[in-house]
């Protein structure tokens, strides 16, 4: 079995990998999800206050979650999540920028209405190829415990 509600301890951080970001699939993502001159047409973007194309903030959390799934979450016990408490795109993504993501765990209970499970605090980031953190992503997560009633 993967990582389960037991196997995350408070405080520490884990990387899930990272991802390079073409121009194609920039304009790609954002003619399908978020249209915006600065994400599709290079002209408009030069002329944007952004100075060139940038990713759309969506495509950056699709990316993260990609990376999250593929690289922590499977095989895990997770049973998704409620929803996101924050996201804060604190910098653009360019074309060719590589981030990196982590997964810190900030918090972590056992469900009091249902205990064969907790609820675990992760923050997100997304960090680019120059020590940048550009998105930060704040959200609760269900884990399945493995072995419910022995966590405290």
């Amino acid at each position: 079995m993967g990582l389960s509600f037991e196997d995350m301890e408070v405080g520490s951080v884990m990387e899930c990998g990272e991802h390079t970001f073409t121009r194609d699939e920039i304009v790609e993502f954002a003619e399908r999800f978020d249209p915006q001159p600065f994400h599709v047409d290079d002209a408009a973007a030069a002329a944007s206050p952004f100075g060139g194309l940038i990713a759309s903030g969506w495509h950056t959390c699709s990316v993260l979650m990609g990376l999250l799934v593929r690289n922590a979450l499977a095989g895990s016990t997770s049973m998704g999540s409620p929803g996101i408490d924050e996201i804060r795109w604190l910098k653009p993504v360019r074309v060719g920028d590589t981030i990196r993501m982590t997964n810190s765990f900030l918090d972590k209970r056992v469900s009091s209405s249902k205990p064969d499970r907790g609820i675990v605090t992760t923050e997100w980031a997304g960090i680019n190829q120059h020590g940048e953190t550009v998105i930060i992503v704040r959200s609760k997560v269900l884990f399945g415990l493995r072995h419910p009633g022995a966590a405290t």
